[in-house]
């Protein structure tokens, strides 16, 4: 079962969007908060949180999100460098790159559990392990049979699960960055898994599928293993044979499950 709630992320145009239920970090909680602070207040506890440029705290979702200009300290590299990167060029390499909405687009973001969300969600982000995020990838690609040509970035983590997946209107995976970490509990076994609004209905789909919904649960070291019926198939199209020349032969999908114990994983465990 996930660790968290799955998230219901919503940038908000204006102060009406807000639901009358949502708290605000400075008025509910007395202080501003990061923005990684305040999706652990939505995923771990169950609240929704509006979040506007007076409640933050971290100045990178300010920039990602578009609530104010990028300083040009920021575009110029100092938020990298000396630190993280080996030059001022690099620190600008990155700055250019960062994911940002069009500044003045949006006055805050709003966030809440999936579930229980009063609000249309913009994108929804799932906290998940390794096993999880298969099934998630699996789900994504049973339609068009495609994988997610995604940018791995170790900052952020609240802009890049976010900001791409609603540009591109396409799935993301996204690491917790140190901020995700030490301030706001993410843990080792954590990454995240970002579905804008308009594919939800189909990863929903794809993640009830047979051959999405199954997960080994045991490890076998076992050389020369019988392969399915489809990857025997193309070895043997291609000329491959077992070590002692003889030809590759297939087993069935129930001896593979067995092999292994394949198990059944509810989609609501995802």
């Amino acid at each position: 079962m996930p660790s968290s709630h799955p998230l219901a992320i919503k940038m908000l145009k204006g102060e009406d969007e807000i639901p009358q239920e949502a708290k605000r970090p400075t008025k509910d909680y007395g202080a501003c908060l990061a923005t990684c602070q305040v999706f652990a207040l939505s995923r771990k506890y169950g609240e929704t949180v509006a979040q506007l440029f007076e409640d933050m705290w971290c100045p990178e979702p300010v920039i990602g999100y578009g609530l104010a200009a990028p300083p040009r300290y920021f575009l110029e590299g100092h938020n990298r460098y000396p630190d993280g990167v080996a030059s001022l060029e690099a620190g600008s390499n990155w700055a250019k790159d960062y994911p940002r909405f069009e500044v003045g687009k949006y006055v805050g973001v709003l966030s809440a559990p999936l579930r229980t969300a009063a609000f249309e969600p913009d994108v929804a982000l799932f906290y998940c392990n390794s096993a999880q995020l298969l099934r998630l990838l699996l789900g994504i690609a049973y339609q068009d049979g495609r994988d997610l040509p995604v940018v791995l970035g170790g900052h952020a983590a609240c802009v890049y699960g976010v900001v791409p997946p609603i540009q591109k209107k396409q799935c993301w995976v996204s690491v917790p960055c140190r901020g995700d970490r030490g301030r706001a509990g993410t843990q080792d076994d954590e990454l995240i898994f970002s579905v804008p609004k308009d594919q939800i209905g189909r990863l929903a789909h794809g993640l009830e599928q047979p051959g999405t919904g199954s997960l080994p649960t045991a490890i076998s070291m076992t050389a020369e293993y019988g392969l399915s019926e489809s990857y025997a198939e193309m070895a043997r199209q291609m000329g491959m044979k077992k070590a002692d020349g003889s030809r590759i032969k297939e087993y069935t999908a129930v001896e593979r499950r067995l092999a292994l114990q394949y198990r059944q994983v509810r989609s609501d465990a995802t």
